[in-house]
């Protein structure tokens, strides 16, 4: 799964787009950095039920922001992204859909 699947993904388990979950992150102040992953895990787990693995693609961004390593995008595969930046604004609105 591509990391950009697992954001979309992320909005069909919650409802929510992926922007929505960073900025109720940002405003717990998950985004700082001395907050652990296991942290961010137990909210997303006990607010939207997300399983470790999604929940982890959105700590990935809460704390990185929304560029990732070159390294799989124009992979051909499941595990290839379109672009190093992901789209956060929901999957029916990504221009590379």
């Amino acid at each position: 799964m591509s990391f950009q699947a697992y954001l979309d993904k992320i909005e069909e388990k919650t409802g929510h787009t992926p922007r929505v979950l960073v900025e109720q992150a940002k405003a717990k102040g998950y985004d700082a950095k001395d907050v652990k992953a296991g942290v961010i895990c137990d909210w997303l787990k006990a607010d939207y039920d997300l399983g470790r693995g999604h929940a982890m693609a959105l700590v990935y961004v809460i704390k990185n922001g929304t560029t990732i390593s070159d390294k799989h995008v124009g992979r051909p595969g499941p595990h290839g992204d379109k672009s190093d930046t992901l789209w956060l604004d929901g999957k029916a609105t990504n221009p590379l859909q």
